[in-house]
């Protein structure tokens, strides 16, 4: 999955189109994330210890991993995230480096 945590992501369809913010939860197995202001649901909870009064507590729900795309750092663009593997000058190890599509940019 190309999506991180902390990642700035557009929403690309669905009832949310055009919305940003930030991927506060990734689910891997089921390939959806939770993004920051984005599928607001509602829950209707009875009264407990942690919540006494009970109500109804609103809470961002998970958007399929298809229906958003990063912002790039560099460029602030919705953009299609490549990977491209870079050897460490220090260590010699090589790791994979996520890359934008527009700018050639290594975030």
């Amino acid at each position: 999955m190309k999506v991180h945590k902390n990642d700035n992501v557009m929403v690309i369809s669905g009832n949310a189109k055009g919305k940003t913010g930030k991927v506060l939860k990734v689910f891997r197995e089921d390939l959806r994330v939770i993004v920051e202001g984005v599928n607001i649901i509602k829950r209707h909870t009875r009264p407990a210890q942690k919540n006494p009064q009970g109500g109804i507590i609103q809470k961002e729900g998970p958007v399929h991993v298809s229906n958003v795309m990063v912002i790039c750092p560099k460029c602030n663009t919705p953009s299609r995230v490549g990977r491209k593997g870079v050897t460490d000058a220090v260590t010699g190890r090589k790791q994979m480096m996520r890359v934008c599509r527009n700018c050639e940019e290594m975030f």
